[in-house]
């Protein structure tokens, strides 16, 4: 899972280093990796914020295997 949004977070942990590479080959900076979520009982955890990634993106499997539901509507 990955955001560029601080503001999702309800517990962080800064990295120094690291980088995740996207489909085209273009690199974003790790910012860090925390819970996201409104409290800690609805988070999802291991959630690394991504320096100047626009979108949020969510593994669906991870989800699941975690034991969340999800539908699409």
């Amino acid at each position: 899972h990955m955001t560029g949004d601080a503001s999702k977070f309800i517990d962080f942990t800064p990295k120094r280093s690291g980088h995740v590479t996207y489909g085209d080959n273009d690199r974003g900076k790790i910012l860090g990796i925390g819970k996201i979520g409104t409290n800690f009982s609805t988070s999802i955890e291991n959630v690394l914020l991504v320096d100047g990634l626009k979108h949020s993106l969510l593994s669906v499997s991870q989800l699941c295997d975690k034991g969340f539901s999800v539908s699409f509507d």
